[in-house]
């Protein structure tokens, strides 16, 4: 451990005494040297002299002490810090004139000094000596033991991107911070190039890639806040074909919470390359199914379940159920809203989405008035493995919830749905797709609770998400998994999406069908790309076999398809919302529903995979399913009638 260390990791008490000492020093200096402007000899001090010389740097001390300057600490310096010095040397100095007045006075009377018109003379001229030298020494050997106590010693050399009132705080913390050093401010603004902020000079933005290609730089600090986020993408995009890691600045709610800090440094995300303009929400819609009402959200332990659930919360409902049949992720869910939602208000329910007598208890017992029904297996190969599974939780499930909404007289029910419902080519999206249409079919002639739809693409961060699978591998070295180079998908950040359902279905007269403006698709390939280049790493390929991280394409899984779509036909309206359309697309009849429903039940009952197929085959418009069945029961029986 260097002297340095041993400093920083020295009991307060000793690290006080020691700025005392020094403080001690630079005193008797300035002292000695505001005697010395008269020429007098330094072998020959008189009395007063000698008085002054260990009055004025005890008495400064103990000025200083009571005043609080020793209660700052010299590594996290600021204006405040020299603005208590100067407030103490000027309390001291007006202290010590009437004081060396009333002495001279004193001694004068008592004739122990007869020249003390020279005294006074001297006194002239060296207060003002004193007073300057001290201000020179005491500030100056504090700035100078913040440059050696601060003096970062890090490798990681970084660039911060923003020269605003957030990045120089940025650069304020991380001078004390063994992490990294920051060597750059980099602004777009003109008047600031060339200028220094705290002794960080302001380059222009092009100036950026001469320093990656120096190897000057190992990281850029993006510290621009209260940027959009259409703004963050476009100077994502200019950045990322450098090659170097970037981190971001958390925006501007997070700052007035004060967290300015190393750790705040995010890594970049899905939503910020996407850079979706987000429609401000309208409140009206928003409280229109929750405010003062009691909501029950199911498969609220879900990725959207329970970011509704959250949503519905601040929007002043009666009550909320939270209801999940994972016990964990609805324990989770609870103890996270408890934190601002009252416990009286909250109720948590642990049940099966497929038992409708007890959905229909609850409905009655809390007076339900309006119901997000988000619970649903969704997760692609595995329902295709699990088929059966899919249909009982998927399309059972939700016959149950809305029948029992219905002799409950539940106002409002809610289904969460997917763009993989258009068109399937998975039995996941053609059971979200046949749940659509209990509703649709229900919902005729049904005055008591309407029913409606929202359909929409890829929420980011969801569970079994590609994006967090990508990060993760890259962080791991690679390589990382894409399905296909072709493959496109849509994607939206769940509170995005989550706000859009709750006002969408406020808009619902009656088996309504909203689907979600998801902005432009997205190649998971290129997006691979980008996430490999902003993490500081190269991609490895045929034309760069010197890179870090290469992307392997595993092949599209069962069930999956290389684009998604949110329109089954062409007939689609605008809505009072610009980022929520209205679909009018076919139905069945109840009796057609039952039909199916029924043939679905003796499917199951026998455990008849191709007949499941053949059905919602039948049901679905547009399915077309896999020619494999990969029912691993079904799999595995096979293989055993082979062996």
């Amino acid at each position: 451990m260097d002297i340095k260390e041993k400093l920083l990791n020295a009991p307060r008490e000793l690290k006080v005494l020691i700025v005392i000492l020094s403080d001690l020093f630079s005193l008797f200096v300035a002292t000695y040297s505001s005697i010395l402007v008269s020429n007098v000899d330094i072998f020959s001090l008189n009395f007063l002299q000698v008085i002054r010389l260990i009055w004025i740097p005890f008495f400064s001390i103990l000025v200083f002490y009571i005043i609080g300057v020793y209660r700052s600490i010299v590594r996290y310096i600021d204006f405040s810090l020299i603005y208590n010095i100067l407030k103490g040397l000027i309390l001291v100095f007006v202290l010590n004139f009437f004081l060396n007045e009333i002495f001279l006075f004193v001694i004068q009377k008592a004739n122990l000094v007869s020249t003390i018109t020279d005294y006074s003379l001297i006194s002239v001229y060296g207060w003002f000596t004193g007073l300057t030298l001290t201000i020179f020494l005491l500030i100056g050997s504090r700035l100078l033991a913040n440059y050696l106590l601060s003096n970062n010693r890090s490798e990681k050399k970084v660039v911060i991107y923003g020269a605003g009132s957030a990045g120089i705080q940025l650069a304020s913390a991380l001078r004390v911070s063994k992490e990294m050093q920051p060597i750059a401010f980099i602004d777009s603004n003109p008047s600031l190039h060339g200028t220094y902020l705290g002794g960080i000079k302001v380059l222009k933005p092009r100036r950026l890639e001469k320093l990656v290609i120096r190897n000057k730089v190992d990281e850029v600090l993006i510290a621009m806040p209260s940027a959009s986020k259409a703004v963050l993408r476009n100077l994502l995009k200019n950045i990322e074909n450098l090659s170097v890691k970037v981190r971001i600045l958390p925006g501007l709610a997070e700052l007035a919470q004060g967290k300015v800090l190393v750790s705040e440094l995010k890594e970049v995300e899905i939503s910020d390359l996407l850079g979706r303009y987000e429609v401000e929400a309208n409140q009206q819609l928003l409280n229109k199914n929750i405010k003062d009402k009691v909501v029950l959200i199911t498969g609220a332990g879900g990725s959207i379940g329970s970011e509704i659930s959250k949503q519905a919360c601040s929007n002043n409902p009666k009550k909320i159920i939270i209801l999940d049949s994972n016990e964990y992720s609805l324990y989770t869910l609870r103890k996270e809203i408890l934190e601002f939602l009252p416990e009286e208000m909250l109720h948590t329910v642990l049940a099966n989405v497929t038992d409708k007598n007890r959905i229909k208890e609850i409905c009655e017992a809390f007076n339900v008035e309006t119901i997000y029904h988000a619970a649903a297996y969704k997760h692609v190969p595995l329902v295709e493995e699990n088929p059966f599974e899919g249909v009982v939780n998927n399309i059972f499930g939700t016959q149950s919830c809305v029948q029992a909404a219905i002799e409950s007289g539940v106002d409002t029910f809610v289904l969460i749905s997917t763009d993989k419902a258009v068109r399937p080519t998975n039995i996941m999206g053609a059971t979200k797709r046949f749940s659509e249409m209990i509703l649709q079919a229900l919902s005729k002639n049904n005055e008591s609770t309407r029913m409606t739809m929202v359909r929409f693409g890829n929420v980011i961060g969801s569970s079994g998400s590609a994006i967090p699978l990508f990060l993760e591998q890259i962080r791991q070295g690679g390589p990382v998994t894409v399905t296909h180079p072709e493959v496109i998908r849509y994607f939206m950040s769940i509170s995005e999406a989550s706000e859009l359902v709750i006002q969408a279905g406020a808009m619902g007269e009656g088996g309504d069908v909203f689907v979600l403006d998801m902005g432009e698709p997205v190649k998971i390939f290129e997006l691979a790309k980008r996430l490999i280049r902003l993490s500081g790493l190269e991609l490895k390929d045929e034309n760069n076999q010197e890179g870090d991280i290469e992307i392997e394409f595993t092949g599209l899984r069962p069930g999956e398809k290389l684009y998604e779509e949110l329109l089954i036909g062409e007939n689609v309206s605008t809505t009072q919302h610009k980022q929520i359309f209205r679909a009018e697309e076919d139905t069945l009849s109840k009796k057609e529903l039952q039909n199916y429903l029924d043939q679905l039940s003796h499917a199951h009952k026998n455990l008849d995979v191709l007949a499941l197929k053949n059905i919602l085959q039948d049901a679905v418009q547009g399915f077309v399913p896999e020619k494999d069945i990969v029912d691993v029961i079904h799999v595995q029986k096979e293989s055993n009638l082979k062996k």
